[in-house]
């Protein structure tokens, strides 16, 4: 490391000499909503968090609404492929369940922005986002379930349980004393062998 290089940014955030891409905007406008919520999204303080001007935002979007919309896109994306993307090659479904209900229990980011966005579902950009999202999650867990040899109303009644397990335990985490890692983990480990058929 040579004695004039700066300390590094925030690992979402490019280096100032690069040229910003929409992603870029869109993906600094996702640490803001993690940390700040949906209303914190505006122009100025994330030009000064990338270190530009305003002009170049408004190379890419016509409006602060149409970076959010792209913003949630982005989150909808990738959540698609880094989760779901990453067990498709898992045969086994009750294998396949164990590694998702992992995956997401150790998620970070995701989770705080999944909450924030949920508090934010009257913003008319985020209600259809959610939507989409929870639906799919849901057929999701559901064709798992019956992969696992449920039947289709049993899979579906364990498939809403497991979500709204996901959804009630981020909506009271801010509210709870904090688990230490081995709590979670004992936490984690039960959820796993009373929802997975064995």
């Amino acid at each position: 490391m040579n004695s004039t290089a700066m300390p590094s940014p925030a690992p979402s955030v490019p280096a100032r000499s690069a040229r910003l891409s929409a992603a870029d905007w869109a993906q600094i406008a996702l640490d803001v909503i993690a940390e700040q919520g949906v209303a914190a999204v505006a122009v100025e303080p994330l030009a000064r968090r990338l270190g530009v001007t305003k002009g170049s935002f408004y190379w890419h979007f016509p409006s602060r609404d149409a970076l959010l919309q792209a913003a949630l896109e982005r989150w909808e994306e990738v959540e698609q492929e880094q989760v779901f993307g990453s067990l498709e090659d898992v045969p086994d479904p009750r294998e396949r369940l164990r590694m998702l209900f992992q995956l997401v229990g150790h998620e970070t980011k995701p989770h705080a922005i999944y909450s924030e966005l949920l508090k934010a579902l009257e913003h008319p950009a985020v209600q259809p986002v959610i939507q989409r999202v929870s639906q799919r999650r849901l057929e999701y867990l559901t064709a798992s379930f019956r992969q696992a040899g449920l039947g289709r109303g049993e899979a579906q009644n364990r498939a809403r349980l497991t979500y709204a397990a996901y959804v009630g335990f981020l909506q009271l985490r801010p509210h709870q004393p904090k688990m230490t890692h081995e709590e979670f983990e004992e936490y984690l480990e039960h959820v796993i062998n009373t929802l997975i058929p064995g």
